[in-house]
């Protein structure tokens, strides 16, 4: 086959391999039990995946929280949209070393961060919250350094979409995702 033949067909393949590069980033967010977390941004437009897992803090002698990986595309949902969905929807951020019935600093409330960029956004985001009083009492969640995200195993995975009938989903994570699709209608996809 002639070269310039080959160059057409071979830029036939073009668009798939752009594809397999599209720009992503990814956040770590611990707010409670991760089923929860996982099926709020399992919701959210812009989402690629929300993976359930056990995050280290870099500098953290409480050990591991349970977290949700989120991977998203940034041309279609911004850092600062995922944080509203974290802070407003996904958990209460007030809380201390727990989340509703779930007690133990396995369930604290953390914002993973990559570096300065990232830490300087969180902590404007938390000035922002504070400055207009979004909660009475204070917030309790710490910014930190990722060490390790272990992904927890497969039976946590997809929890709520699985068990929708389970009276802790009921109870806790159904009624965040309805809280997702009222507050913020334009990122919530079903």
């Amino acid at each position: 086959m002639p070269w310039h033949l080959r160059l057409v067909a071979a830029s036939a393949l073009l668009p798939a391999v752009m594809a397999w590069h599209e720009p992503k980033q990814t956040a770590v967010f611990a707010g409670g039990c991760f089923w929860g977390v996982e099926a709020v941004f399992e919701h959210v437009r812009g989402v690629r995946s929300a993976v359930s897992g056990y995050a280290t803090p870099a500098d953290d002698p409480k050990g591991f929280a349970e977290a949700v990986r989120v991977e998203y595309d940034p041309a279609r949902i911004t850092y600062n949209q995922l944080l509203q969905v974290f802070f407003l929807v996904a958990h209460d951020p007030t809380e201390v070393d727990r989340q509703g019935p779930d007690v133990g600093p396995r369930y604290r409330s953390i914002v993973f961060v990559r570096g300065a960029e990232d830490r300087q956004i969180v902590s404007a985001f938390l000035d922002s919250l504070r400055t207009r009083r979004v909660y009475a009492a204070p917030i309790a969640t710490a910014i930190a350094t990722l060490r390790t995200f272990r992904i927890a195993e497969d039976f946590h995975q997809d929890f709520v979409v699985r068990n929708p009938r389970d009276a802790y989903v009921v109870i806790n994570d159904l009624p965040k995702l309805a809280e997702l699709r009222r507050r913020f209608p334009d990122l919530y996809q079903q």
